[in-house]
């Protein structure tokens, strides 16, 4: 006997990747692309509302994080080097400026390569502990 012979049938179904990853990046069930995955800032809702897929044993954990912070480094260091060379702001001005848009930059972020990372473990089948118990 395989593996596939005692697998569901609706587990069965291919999850594509891209269109997972695509809906969990705006944030949106990986299952049907309708429904709200997040429920408030960053927190994995239980369950779609619209299609009812399973979604609270999907742990993202510090991956989203150290996402955002290697994607804001390698965005805003190039920037931060152009354009002290090009102009030489003052000092104060540079840091609130560079400060406020590190900020803004992984506030958008985080939420959105949550959502991403979601996606791609919901794709994946990759189904973390959920540490609930069920009787």
């Amino acid at each position: 006997m395989t593996m596939t012979d005692t697998t569901p049938a609706n587990d069965q179904d291919e999850r594509p990747w891209k269109p997972a990853v695509l809906r969990g990046w705006r944030r949106r069930c990986p299952s049907c692309g309708a429904g709200p995955m997040l429920r408030g800032y960053l927190k994995v809702r239980d369950n779609c509302p619209v299609c009812g897929e399973e979604l609270h044993h999907h742990r993202a954990d510090d991956g989203p994080a150290y996402l955002t912070i290697l994607i804001v480094g390698h965005l805003l260091a190039p920037i931060l080097l152009f354009t002290y060379t090009k102009w030489r702001p003052e000092p104060l001005v540079m840091a609130v400026g560079f400060t406020i848009g590190t900020v803004a930059l992984s506030l958008y972020l985080l939420p959105r390569l949550k959502g991403a990372l979601v996606g791609l473990q919901w794709a994946n089948r990759m189904h973390g502990f959920s540490g609930r118990t069920h009787d």
